[in-house]
This record gives C-alpha cells, sequence and structure tokens, in this order.
C-alpha cells in the first residue's frame, strides 16, 4: 500500500523523463553503433555493412604514426596545466572578492570576470588573435614600447601551449569563482566572530578558517577535473592552431577532426576517437570514486 502511495506520487517525475530519456537514447547510445568503424577499412560507398574488417590495423597505424604519442604528450600536458591552473586562479580570486565588503563593487566584478564563459571560442578565438598579433597586437606594442622584439605568441610552439592555458582560464575563470563563492556563504560566520576575539588577523582568518571550510568543494572539484585530462579543448585549439604549432599544439580531437574529415581516413579516425573515449571513462571513474572517498559526492 505505501509503495503504491509513492509510485503514485512519484509518476508524474518519471514521465517526465521520458522525453529526456528518448533523446539519449537517439542522439548518443544509438550512434555508438558507429564506433564498429574504428574495426574496419570503411569506405562510405559501402557503408557499415560492406567495408571490409581489418580488426585491429587501425589502431596497430595510429600507434606507428610519428606523430601520434607526440598529440598524446601534447593533449596530456595542455589538459593537466588547465587543471592545475583552472584550480588555483577562482581558488585566490574568490578569496579576494570575498574581502571586498561594497556589494556593487563585487556584483560588478562578478559579472565582468563572468561573461567571457557565454562567448564562443570563434568570437574569442578572434578577439586573441587581434590582442596578440605580431605587428597590430596591443600586448606587442606594449613590448615594443619596452624595446622588446615582438612575439609571434600564435605561431610559436614555445609560446602556444601557454597561450592556450591563459586563454582558457580568462574564459572559464569567472564560472569557477562563483562556485567556489558560493562554498564560502557555506562557511559559519560565528567562526570568524570567534577568531576575532582570540585576536586573528584576516590573513589567519583566511588561512585558518576560509580555506579549510573550501577545502571539500576544492577536493570535488579537482577530482571531478581528472575526467578530462584527454580534453584539452577542441574548439579553442581549432580557432588558434596553424600547421606551424602542430608540433606544441596538435591534440588528439584535432588530429581525428583532420584524418576524419579532412583526409578522409574513417577507420582511422574512430578507432583513435575510441580510444580516447576508452581512456576517458577510465579517468572519469577514478575520479567519481576519488569524489566519493575525499569529498563523500555521490551521483544519488
Amino acid at each position: 500500500m505505501r509503495y503504491g502511495k509513492k509510485l503514485k506520487r512519484e509518476l508524474p517525475l518519471h514521465l517526465m523523463i521520458i522525453p529526456g530519456f528518448i533523446l539519449v537514447i537517439i542522439y548518443q547510445y544509438i550512434p555508438m553503433t558507429g564506433l564498429v568503424i574504428a574495426f574496419q577499412k570503411y569506405l562510405p560507398g559501402l557503408g557499415i555493412f560492406g567495408s571490409k574488417w581489418v580488426g585491429f590495423d587501425n589502431f596497430k597505424y595510429v600507434l606507428d604514426m610519428p606523430d601520434s604519442f607526440q598529440v598524446l604528450w601534447n593533449t596530456v600536458r595542455i589538459a593537466f596545466m588547465k587543471i592545475i591552473v583552472g584550480l588555483i586562479v577562482p581558488v585566490v580570486i574568490s578569496l579576494l572578492l570575498n574581502e571586498v565588503r561594497k556589494e556593487v563593487v563585487k556584483r560588478s566584478v562578478q559579472t565582468l570576470i563572468y561573461l567571457p564563459h557565454f562567448l564562443s571560442w570563434v568570437i574569442l578565438g578572434g578577439i586573441t588573435v587581434d590582442i596578440l598579433s605580431p605587428s597590430t597586437g596591443i600586448v606587442n606594442q606594449m613590448l615594443q614600447a619596452f624595446g622588446i622584439k615582438p612575439i609571434f605568441f600564435l605561431g610559436d610552439n614555445n609560446w602556444f601551449p601557454y597561450l592556450l592555458v591563459t586563454s582558457h582560464e580568462w574564459k572559464e575563470f569567472g564560472f569557477s569563482t562563483i562556485v567556489y563563492l558560493a562554498a564560502l556563504t557555506g562557511i559559519n560566520p560565528s567562526l570568524y566572530e570567534a577568531s576575532v576575539l582570540d585576536g586573528a588577523n584576516r590573513w589567519k582568518q583566511t588561512w585558518h578558517i576560509t580555506l579549510p571550510g573550501m577545502t571539500p568543494i576544492i577536493v570535488l572539484m579537482l577530482t571531478l577535473s581528472l575526467g578530462n585530462v584527454l580534453n584539452a579543448g577542441f574548439d579553442q585549439v581549432f580557432n588558434l592552431y596553424s600547421p606551424s604549432v602542430y608540433q606544441s599544439g596538435d591534440i588528439i580531437d584535432t588530429l581525428v577532426y583532420r584524418m576524419g574529415l579532412i583526409d578522409a581516413q574513417f577507420g582511422v579516425a574512430t578507432a583513435i576517437g575510441l580510444f580516447k573515449s576508452v581512456v576517458s571513462f577510465v579517468f572519469i571513474s577514478v575520479s567519481y570514486l576519488l569524489a566519493y572517498r575525499l569529498a563523500n559526492y555521490r551521483i544519488f
């Protein structure tokens, strides 16, 4: 009887899930049947059922490519730098904003730093190119004013990875900052009041109260970000890179794009994408396990 009442009460909620569930099946699970292309010498004219089965030959071809390990290293390197910088910068900014007492200033700064999150990399990529142009960019004009030669940031392999990390953080740190500011609101104000009575200054309050109070969210955000260790940002790299920086900026997603859509090597491109998906699945599983163990995070 009790189960029947619970089912009757929750039935509308389950019915609301059905449209989303159908969309997930159609656009997420049914296309997975195309993964069979990774094991075929796929030809569009023959289709999946007519193309020749080659087993793991596409994977062997990828491993024998001279730049395959360089692409993997670029992906992991850029992704890890984004994870580390994406943790430090928002935490620091949120701590600084937390010290601002005028709400108008605080809200205005939050809006300004959050705004780039809503812009696509097509727009931000164009802005970045204009800012860093060797001849007319404002950055190189400032360097010339100090007697420094112009730097071709978008065409130099030494600078390009750090440009990707910096521009990515410019776009996304506002969103992460709001997450950490929300975490700060959960800290008990009486802790600060008690610390004032004990003679603690703002620095000691930050070190002994604020940071420990933020630790669960910091650990959670860090562990969940491990699932993106092979996602170095296709949209960003695609809009900023060029053949001159393939050595330091070419990542798995851009390699898949070139081999699949440009060179029409569909089997090889699918094999690379399948490899990335399997490794990402492992990292995501590990990250959720760590989030559960370290931050008591649960999906349900």
